[in-house]
């Protein structure tokens, strides 16, 4: 049985392709820069994008940093790991009545769901129909299988998660993925809450590579 998401209507800004020349795109390209040239993400082939909390900003940092590593020539999928609240389809503008979900359920092979953006590079593998069960599906063998898949025909994969704090979702995927970077919007997130995504992190296998701080001035 399917659900429809309560926002369905809303996208997020894909700045980093529609104005390359801002001040906002010149800030995804400084986040880009930091994570190629760290030595912690030399090997990070896959990627989680999460928050602590919803409302935080990490559709759009996903989507944009996702979109910069594809103008600087990586091969680049970003993956709407969001189940629950999917948006990215709609922010691209690909149709999502098959995705992530209908891999996960056997019901399709992901060679034939990945949809190609406007963004020379980047491919998107939208979320599918929401699930009943999506904490289950991000845990099974299929997932591992899917990970798997991926590395091994794009040079980055970025996957856009639920909040950290709010379901297991994104802690499941943790310990399928090499780095995680978490982002919190200026406030709004507590510093508590940041203490307590730390603390989740050090018994998965996912390393935090860094913090991007959202709407500052």
């Amino acid at each position: 049985m399917n659900r429809k998401s309560p926002h369905i209507n809303k996208k997020v800004n894909l700045i980093a392709a529609t104005n390359q020349n801002c001040k906002i795109s010149e800030q995804y390209r400084t986040i880009r820069t930091n994570f190629l040239s760290s030595i912690d993400c030399v090997n990070s082939r896959t990627l989680i994008i999460t928050s602590p909390n919803s409302q935080e900003g990490k559709s759009t940092t996903s989507a944009n940093f996702a979109i910069s590593l594809a103008l600087q020539g990586k091969k680049v999928l970003l993956i709407d790991a969001n189940m629950r609240n999917p948006i990215l389809d709609h922010s691209f503008k690909i149709g999502n009545t098959i995705g992530l979900s209908s891999v996960l359920n056997g019901r399709i092979r992901i060679e034939d769901t990945i949809g190609k953006t406007e963004i020379n590079g980047l491919d998107l593998l939208t979320s599918g129909p929401v699930p009943i069960n999506p904490t289950e599906l991000l845990g099974s063998q299929n997932m591992e299988s899917l990970v798997e898949t991926t590395v091994g025909l794009y040079d980055v994969v970025v996957f856009d998660t639920p909040p950290i704090l709010e379901v297991s979702d994104a802690k499941i995927l943790a310990n399928l993925c090499d780095g995680l970077l978490l982002v919190i919007r200026s406030g709004k997130t507590k510093s508590a809450e940041a203490i307590k995504v730390k603390k989740l992190l050090k018994s998965s296998k996912s390393r935090l590579l860094g913090i991007i701080l959202n709407d500052t001035d």
